[in-house]
């Protein structure tokens, strides 16, 4: 597997991401994954607002399902992630807030349906990311928020380990391993390469639509449950 970060100019907000896109990759190869950060796609969606005085904890609560204060900053659940402070970013945004995008499964279909037709290819597909911690690690990871025109999820249930064993439990992430790889080479800081190419990744393309609840475990089923007993389910309040 090949990853290629890809440099941009400075991303405005309600920037035309398929012009950048179509700018930086001049040539697509058959069976390529597009990454692209979440930072960008929620740019070019205009997902940036103000931050004054009590404007981050407003967003924050606002943006999330849950929010836990902790010493560093709130934990909170969006769209079926545990991330700090539902993902607002203030890093590179000059002195803003930046979202996490709006619906990263359908603009990941949007930018697989512009790459398909801008440069004449079947196979291809797309992978938003960003960055997430673990508990009792150290740095962050990439993660994928949304993707398309790939499975997400591979199997191994059912079939024989070394010594003829069948695997009950075992089944690859492959969406957030390879963002996980992807955002290893885009970097963090100030590399400004919000976009990577990769090539030869293992694995399934497909034209059949995501599942975007595929990589998900509700927080009721999940094996880390006790580290979130204060967790109360409760409906997602919608907001205009």
């Amino acid at each position: 597997m090949k990853i290629v970060p890809l440099k941009t100019p400075i991303i405005q907000p309600n920037a035309s991401l398929t012009e950048v896109i179509a700018a930086a990759i001049h040539v697509l190869p058959e069976r390529s994954i597009v990454v692209v950060t979440s930072k960008i796609v929620a740019l070019a969606q205009g997902r940036v607002v103000t931050n004054g005085p009590g404007e981050k904890t407003r967003w924050i609560k606002r943006e999330s399902e849950q929010a836990f204060r902790t010493k560093w900053c709130y934990l909170t659940l969006k769209d079926g992630h545990w991330c700090p402070n539902a993902g607002i970013d203030e890093s590179n945004a000059d002195g803003k807030l930046i979202l996490w995008p709006r619906d990263p499964y359908r603009a990941a279909r949007e930018l697989r349906r512009f790459l398909r037709q801008h440069y004449r290819r079947q196979r291809v597909g797309v992978l938003i990311t960003d960055s997430r911690t673990f508990p009792l690690r150290a740095g962050v990871t990439g993660v994928a928020l949304g993707y398309a025109g790939f499975g997400g999820l591979r199997s191994y249930i059912g079939r024989p380990d070394l010594f003829g064993r069948p695997l009950k439990m075992t089944r690859t992430n492959v969406a957030d391993t390879l963002a996980s790889a992807a955002v290893l080479m885009m970097g963090e800081g100030s590399e400004q390469t919000p976009l990577a190419l990769v090539t030869d990744a293992p694995v399934r393309f497909t034209d059949r639509r995501v599942d975007p609840t595929e990589l998900r475990i509700a927080p009721d089923d999940d094996m880390y449950k006790k580290l979130f007993e204060g967790y109360k389910r409760k409906k997602r309040k919608k907001h205009g």
